[in-house]
């Protein structure tokens, strides 16, 4: 029989107690000698769908995390909307509506202090920010570079925005701007000028990923908090995709073309694939990390309010073994076996 040494190149280990769950064991198999069971370590990955947002909507922001969710502007099939919603975890509530609807724009921050800059109204690119403190949304300084189709991380009082459309037309942006909690100032370029990527991570320590220059590309740079460098390129090249988590451990779902439910992990050096979202869809938001990631609304053939919560945790698993039990009084030999156990 083929033992898990030869499978695995390694011996099961003899442990009194169980190990710390991370990843770096992850795979492990031990014996419990405390408990008799032998066990094994496991990364459980997955997207399960959580409650639809009130109004269904396409290229919205968001902010926050996978229980303290806020979703904001956008364009609800008729237009750019100004409202905003605050996800509980559970469900969606009502929050202040920005005091500029537009579609297109970028957030960061959290569900009390939220940032929204940039971003497409009817009368074109948007240079304007606007501040959420829980219940209402206040202005904040102007962008430098009026744009929409940008990416943002970062907080409120420490806020990147980055890339996006401009001018002249296509006007793709490599701009880069820093936020202090009043006002916008330049920081270092992209090393290639996009729109509709994704960004997370902090204004010291961000990622920006994908995006059209034109078409879809998997490029991604990580910046320092004064220049970007190249990072790991996506598995699968896509504009119009969402993303959450910080440099070394995030998340990118979504985008197209066409429409892709594909979810990838970065861990500082590389993308991995991982389980996709149930509905492959692009222009959507997000919030939350890489191990509990929140994605919503977005467009399929039509606008849709689905949310889905994006979960990776560590978990012991007891596997199937044999344990002593009392003996026989007496030896024997040809003895049958039988399924049934005690009811």
């Amino acid at each position: 029989m083929t033992t898990y040494n030869e499978l695995a190149g390694l011996r099961v280990n003899y442990l009194g107690s169980d190990p710390t769950l991370n990843t770096s064991n992850e795979g492990q198999v031990w014996y419990n000698s405390t408990s008799g069971t032998l066990k094994s370590l496991v990364q459980i990955k997955a997207w399960s769908a959580g409650s639809n947002m009130t109004t269904a909507r396409s290229q919205l922001a968001g902010a926050g995390t996978q229980t303290a969710g806020l979703a904001f502007g956008g364009n609800d099939g008729t237009g750019p909307t100004a409202a905003t919603e605050e996800y509980s975890g559970y469900v969606w509530g009502p929050g202040g509506n920005m005091g500029t609807a537009r579609r297109l724009l970028a957030g960061c921050g959290t569900q009390t202090a939220g940032l929204g800059f940039g971003g497409y109204t009817p009368a074109g690119k948007q240079s304007v920010t606007e501040e959420y403190n829980g219940s209402t949304w206040g202005p904040g300084g102007n962008l430098g570079t009026a744009r929409y189709g940008l990416a943002g991380a970062g907080t409120q009082t420490a806020g990147l925005g980055f890339g996006g459309y401009g001018s002249p037309a296509p006007g793709l942006k490599n701009n880069t701007e820093e936020y202090d909690g009043s006002a916008w100032t330049a920081g270092g370029n992209l090393a290639t000028a996009r729109a509709d990527l994704a960004g997370c991570g902090t204004q010291t320590a961000g990622l920006a990923f994908g995006g059209s220059v034109p078409g879809a590309t998997a490029i991604t740079e990580e910046y320092d908090g004064s220049a970007w460098t190249a990072g790991g390129n996506l598995g699968t090249a896509r504009y119009s995709l969402a993303g959450s988590g910080t440099q070394t451990s995030a998340l990118a779902f979504g985008g197209g073309p066409p429409n892709t439910a594909a979810t990838e992990q970065y861990d500082g050096t590389s993308w991995n694939t991982v389980p996709s979202m149930a509905t492959a869809r692009q222009d959507l938001g997000s919030a939350g990390t890489a191990l509990a990631g929140l994605g919503f609304g977005g467009v399929t053939t039509v606008v849709v309010a689905n949310t889905e919560e994006f979960n990776s945790s560590i978990q012991a698993i007891t596997n199937a073994a044999w344990s002593s039990g009392g003996n026989l009084p007496t030896a024997k030999r040809g003895m049958a076996s039988s399924g049934a156990g005690k009811e």
